[in-house]
C-alpha cells in the first residue's frame, strides 16, 4: 500500500526507517530501466597475476572495440578472487583490494591495477587482443611473487538509454562479496561457471553472461545501501519512496498519459511533495524527466529501426507526429528524420 502524504512529509530523512527496503526499490527501478537499455554481458579475463606485476587496462572505446562492442558503452569490473592488489585511475588515489573485492568502472575510465612495486607497466591495450584469444583459459603473468586471482567481466549498453543511472554512480567503486552466504554464493558460482566455460561445457558462456549482469546488479545494490541520506542523483533517487515509485511508473509504462497529479496519486503523495522531491534528487520536475526519457526512447528506435516516425512517436507517447517532431528538435537539435539519417552516417547529435 502506497505510503500516506503526512509519512513521507513528516521526516527530512525518508530512508531512515528502513534501508533495505528502499535499497530494494531502487533495485526495481534499475531493473526496470534495464530492460530496455539492451544489456550484452560476459566474462572476458581469468588471470593470476604474481607480484610484483602492474597492468593498465584500456578506457572504454578501446575496451569496445577489443570486446567486439563497437558503438556500445562499456562497464568493466574485476573481481579479485585471491590475494591482494590495488586499483586507480590514472590520475587518482590509490585502493587497496582484498579477495572478494569488485571494482567497478561504470564510465569506462583507464585504470591501474598491480601488486608491489618496481614492475614494468603492462598495456592492456595491446595485450588484451591476445589475451582474449586464449578464452578463459587462466593466464598467469607477472614476477613470481604472491598471486592475485582476477576474473575480469563487463556489460555494454546503450549509451543514451544508459545515461540516468550511469550519471549517479562515481568513476570507480568497489564493495566486497565475501561478508554475507549471498555474496559468497555468487562468487562460487561464478567461479564454478568459468571453470565450465574453460573445459567448453555447453550453456557454460549462456551462464556467464547471465552471472555477470548479476554481479552488476549485487554491486550496484551493494553501492546503493551505503549511500549517504544526504546524497542526491539517480540512483539516490531511486531509492526514495515517493521518486523511487514514479521513475518505476515512467519506465515501467512511458507512453502513459502521465499527468503530475495522477501520478502523485498513484505514488501516493500530494503533487507539491512529489515535485519537491524530484527537484531535491533529480534536479528537474517529473513531467520534464518523462519528457526526456520519452525522447531517449524514440532515439534509439530511430537508430535501430525502420518504424516511421509517426509510429515511434505514438509508441512514446506522443499524441501527433508534430509534437513528437518539436520536442525531438529541441532535445537533440536536429529533427527525427535527420537525426536517423546523421546517425546511419555515425553523426548523430546528442542531446
Amino acid at each position: 500500500m502506497p505510503a500516506r502524504p503526512d509519512d513521507l512529509t513528516d521526516s527530512p530523512n525518508l530512508q531512515a526507517r528502513s534501508p533495505m527496503l528502499y535499497t530494494r526499490s531502487a533495485m526495481d527501478v534499475l531493473s526496470e530501466l534495464l530492460k530496455v537499455v539492451k544489456l550484452d554481458s560476459a566474462i572476458f579475463f581469468n588471470c593470476e597475476f604474481s607480484a610484483p606485476w602492474c597492468y593498465r587496462a584500456p578506457e572504454a572505446e578501446c575496451a569496445a572495440q577489443l570486446l567486439c562492442q563497437r558503438g556500445r558503452h562499456v562497464i568493466i569490473y574485476h573481481l579479485l578472487v585471491r590475494g591482494h592488489a590495488y586499483v586507480h585511475l590514472e590520475d587518482g588515489e590509490r585502493v587497496n583490494l582484498d579477495a572478494g573485492d569488485i571494482v567497478t568502472l561504470p564510465h569506462g575510465h583507464a585504470h591501474v591495477l598491480g601488486n608491489g612495486e618496481g614492475a614494468s607497466l603492462i598495456d592492456g591495450a595491446s595485450v588484451l587482443p591476445r589475451l582474449l584469444a586464449r578464452g578463459l583459459e587462466l593466464v598467469r603473468i607477472g614476477g613470481g611473487g604472491e598471486p592475485s586471482l582476477f576474473v575480469c567481466g563487463f556489460l555494454s549498453c546503450d549509451a543514451l538509454l544508459a545515461r540516468s543511472f550511469l550519471q549517479g554512480l562515481p568513476p570507480i567503486f568497489t564493495v566486497n562479496i565475501r561478508a554475507d552466504p549471498s555474496g559468497q554464493w555468487l562468487e562460487n558460482s561464478l567461479r564454478f561457471a568459468v571453470d565450465e566455460a574453460v573445459t567448453a561445457r555447453p550453456g557454460a558462456s549462456t551462464m556467464l553472461a547471465k552471472l555477470s549482469e548479476v554481479v552488476f546488479m549485487e554491486t550496484v545494490r551493494r553501492y546503493v545501501r551505503g549511500l549517504p541520506e544526504t546524497e542526491t542523483g539517480w540512483l539516490a533517487g531511486a531509492r526514495d519512496p515517493a521518486v523511487g515509485q514514479a521513475l518505476f511508473l515512467f519506465h515501467n509504462r512511458p507512453a502513459h498519459p502521465w499527468t503530475t497529479p495522477a501520478l502523485a496519486e498513484k505514488v501516493g503523495v500530494s503533487r507539491s511533495v512529489l515535485a519537491e522531491r524530484f527537484r531535491h534528487y533529480l534536479h528537474q520536475p517529473p513531467m520534464a524527466y518523462l519528457t526526456r526519457w520519452r525522447l531517449q526512447l524514440g532515439a534509439r528506435a530511430l537508430t535501430s529501426t525502420n518504424r516511421s516516425v509517426a509510429e515511434i512517436a505514438s509508441d512514446v507517447g506522443y499524441e501527433t507526429e508534430a509534437s513528437f517532431n518539436r520536442a525531438f528538435k529541441r532535445h537533440f537539435h536536429s529533427p527525427p528524420a535527420r537525426y536517423r539519417t546523421a546517425s546511419r552516417q555515425g553523426s548523430a547529435p546528442t542531446s
